[in-house]
């Protein structure tokens, strides 16, 4: 993976944090995100590849050497349900728990309809969501759509994702999942 794409993920992060900041401080009373909270960690989570080189550049001795947390839960997750690479977590883990909002065009009356979620943990200590102004909402798809073009750009257009599992040494030679279409 070139160099220049990996810090251009790692930019891409950072906006992200930057961005979902002003929605964590609104939503504040009512998040209940914190270490070892680890409801979300699933397994099974697979991210493009791009994202998937930035763990590896900065996590190489811990992949190589630590087994992966037991299936049933995500594999970066340590003994106490706290993620060993949160620095370095992918893009989908960066907006957990905050209220999220998308747009969806209906097709039968080719209307534009918002749909809004939270996890279950963080429904009460603030106003309902469908009150909350779409900026205290995390706005889903245009992280997610350069994230995809850049991975586009790098793959030939594969789109190729990767099981975050695999990522461990431990885990055997099953490194990358069929393509996935976009």
């Amino acid at each position: 993976m070139p160099a220049g794409t990996i810090d251009w993920v790692e930019r891409l992060h950072a906006l992200v944090d930057e961005a979902a900041a002003p929605v964590e401080r609104a939503s504040a009373e009512r998040l209940r995100c914190r270490a070892g909270c680890s409801d979300c960690c699933v397994d099974g989570l697979t991210v493009f590849t791009i994202e998937a080189a930035v763990i590896r550049r900065h996590h190489a001795d811990l992949l190589a050497t630590a087994a992966a947390h037991p299936p049933g839960a995500c594999a970066f997750l340590d003994g106490d349900g706290r993620c060993r690479i949160y620095a370095h977590r992918p893009y989908v883990c960066r907006t957990q728990g905050l209220p999220l909002r998308w747009l969806e065009e209906d097709e039968i009356d080719e209307e534009i309809i918002e749909s809004r979620d939270i996890c279950p943990k963080n429904v009460d200590g603030g106003p309902p969501l469908e009150e909350l102004e779409a900026d205290a909402c995390w706005t889903l798809g245009p992280f997610e759509q350069r994230l995809a073009q850049r991975q586009h750009e790098t793959d030939g257009e594969r789109g190729e994702r990767v099981a975050l599992r695999s990522l461990f040494a431990s885990e055997g030679d099953r490194r990358r999942l069929p393509v996935i279409g976009s």
